[in-house]
């Protein structure tokens, strides 16, 4: 049976990815700092501390993976700004250091749409350049500059995903769809940002699909993945409202926008001609899903 090391498994995305390598009949070990996902055959749950670089060390001196698709990343309050960046740094390059140190052959490794120069407005891989105004963008770069380098002189394999905005099921409750969704579900009134701004939205599974299809690829660099088109948030908000029956007040501009540029979209162009991935999950789509369950699972 196939191998791979996962991190971040248990996480919005990482569980999407779980999953599709699941499908697949990978057996995928996971390093999980608890809580555990439930069990599941062919996944094994290794518990570790990513930060803790001696035990990180030791456990992969004690196994055999040629295969890492790390997606762990601090993402909590506060993440664009967090020194904690800077530990997730430092640990993934120990990690991956480590990695190739005990036979890894291969490194698929998530960046983000952060990385890029916002003021260009379209992003493309070696176009766009690299220029990030928050620490999270600038600490993602860095590793991605570093390992570039690092695979090159150690014969290694390194693919480097630049996630842009995704959604779906289980997305943490207080980001702009969930609240919306679940604040018109109960047919209160919206507060919202003028909504003006154009970006790009993929739904998480189809995400999860590109993440393992690069994987399986013999790609090698940086991708991004991100849907066939951008859209307004404005248009996203009223889809929410139709789909839900909404019939309270959408207060436009009740909040100031967190977001300044007005456009930024990632080119998949890589992802769909070079590694031949379709999206398969429309917006409106992908909506209905968001909406239905967080119907069912409404906290």
């Amino acid at each position: 049976m196939k191998k791979v090391l996962l991190t971040g498994s248990t996480g919005f995305i990482g569980s999407q990815v779980t999953a599709e390598l699941l499908r697949r009949g990978y057996e995928v070990h996971a390093l999980v700092y608890p809580p555990f996902a439930p069990e599941q055959s062919n996944l094994v749950q290794h518990e570790m501390n990513l930060l803790d670089s001696k035990a990180v060390d030791e456990f992969l001196s004690q196994h055999n993976f040629e295969s890492l698709i790390h997606l762990a990343w601090y993402v909590g309050p506060k993440c664009q700004t967090s020194p904690l960046n800077l530990d997730w740094l430092t640990a993934s390059i120990n990690l991956i250091k480590s990695f190739q140190k005990n036979g890894g052959k291969k490194v698929v490794a998530t960046g983000s749409m952060s990385e890029y120069d916002f003021s260009y407005g379209w992003c493309k891989e070696n176009d766009t350049p690299l220029k990030s105004l928050s620490l999270y963008g600038q600490s993602k770069a860095a590793l991605y500059e570093v390992i570039t380098k690092f695979a090159a002189y150690n014969d290694m394999s390194f693919t480097w995903l630049r996630l842009f905005n995704l959604y779906g099921p289980n997305e943490k409750s207080a980001r702009l769809m969930p609240y919306v969704i679940n604040t018109m579900l109960k047919n209160e009134d919206v507060k919202v940002s003028p909504c003006t701004q154009i970006q790009n939205y993929l739904h998480v599974k189809d995400a999860a699909k590109a993440i393992v299809q690069c994987f399986e690829s013999d790609i090698t660099g940086a991708i991004n993945i991100c849907s066939d088109q951008a859209i307004r948030l404005s248009d996203i908000v009223e889809k929410i409202a139709e789909y839900t029956d909404f019939k309270g007040q959408i207060m436009w501009g009740a909040i100031p926008a967190s977001f300044e540029q007005q456009f930024v979209s990632g080119d998949n162009t890589r992802l769909t001609k070079e590694v031949g991935w379709k999206q398969e999950i429309s917006l409106a789509e992908g909506l209905k899903d968001t909406i239905n369950w967080w119907r069912n699972n409404n906290v």
